[in-house]
């Protein structure tokens, strides 16, 4: 997936998933491939960003490892393995011997250390992470975050109005006699506005425990509308290319265009046999292509002599 996609839209498509590092409760996405990763952080205050290659894994590696003259590939599983957990919100906790540490920094980012041991040796790395750009907050966050809220309003609208048809189906039965067998089972009829005010008074004093609470449904939700996004905005950009432009095609690869006008300004001149001769001479470099120039004004006086690739 590394090679076939970018990387941001690899992340795009991942959910936000609750995480809590040293006691701070936070939202994340993280993508690691074989020798790069891009992970974001979020307290709904401000966005981290960290993206990092290979080049810069191996310079950090050296800076944190002294000692340590391994290729990127020879210890980023490792530390895949033992970050991934935490940046996942997994029940599975990073092996006993690593460390993982979150501080705030005084430029506005925040490091996040790991300790944990290599082949037995200690092994040190550090996510810088930094604000990301407004573009990167409104893409990851914001955008995904406003369709969902349009999306959710229209069921409540669409579940609002079957529960109004429901109570008219059930007026219905109690004025042709129905009875209800079990009274626990009785409701009230549904009043839109009552219900909202009641929903909102219930429902406001918890939000503030639970903001970062992104469970699996708004998760599943979250990704089915950046994947939708995402192969619209592709099918999009694939018919707004512009068609190619019709030409003739060189041996090596170019396109020839020809020009019907000028041919038969050369024709009405009575230049067609000097043209047909540089014709020739370039058709010995590249492949011949046919005229354009109409038949019917060719001169008559001289006899036609074959010239391969030029005419028909």
């Amino acid at each position: 997936m590394e090679a076939c996609e970018h990387p941001s839209d690899v992340l795009l498509k991942l959910p936000w998933l609750p995480v809590s590092i040293s006691g701070r409760h936070l939202l994340a996405k993280s993508w690691f491939g074989d020798s790069a990763y891009h992970i974001l952080l979020t307290d709904m205050h401000c966005v981290w960003e960290e993206r990092m290659d290979s080049a810069a894994i191996q310079r950090r590696a050296q800076e944190l490892n002294k000692r340590m003259q391994a290729p990127v590939k020879a210890f980023f599983s490792h530390l895949r393995e033992v970050i991934q957990p935490t940046l996942t919100g997994s029940e599975r906790q990073p092996d006993g011997e690593a460390l993982i540490s979150l501080t705030q920094q005084e430029d506005g980012g925040i490091c996040m250390r790991l300790k944990s041991k290599l082949a037995g040796l200690p092994f040190y790395w550090e996510f810088h992470c930094n604000p990301a750009p407004v573009t990167v907050v409104c893409v990851q966050l914001v955008r995904p975050l406003l369709a969902m809220s349009h999306l959710l309003q229209r069921q409540v609208d669409q579940l609002g109005g079957l529960l109004v048809r429901k109570d008219a189906e059930i007026q219905d039965y109690k004025e042709n006699g129905a009875t209800l067998s079990r009274e626990r089972l009785q409701t009230e009829v549904f009043e839109e506005q009552t219900n909202r005010e009641d929903f909102m008074a219930k429902t406001l004093p918890l939000l503030q425990h639970h903001a970062l609470s992104f469970d699996t449904d708004l998760q599943h939700l979250y990704t089915a509308i950046v994947t939708h996004g995402s192969t619209r905005k592709r099918k999009l950009s694939e018919k707004e290319q512009p068609p190619e432009e019709p030409g003739l095609t060189s041996s090596q690869g170019g396109s020839v265009q020809t020009d019907p006008g000028e041919d038969k300004d050369q024709n009405q001149n009575g230049n067609l046999e000097a043209a047909a001769s540089e014709t020739v001479e370039r058709a010995s470099v590249k492949q011949s292509v046919p005229s354009s120039s109409d038949p019917a004004e060719r001169p008559s006086s001289k006899p036609k002599k074959k010239k391969v690739g030029l005419f028909r």
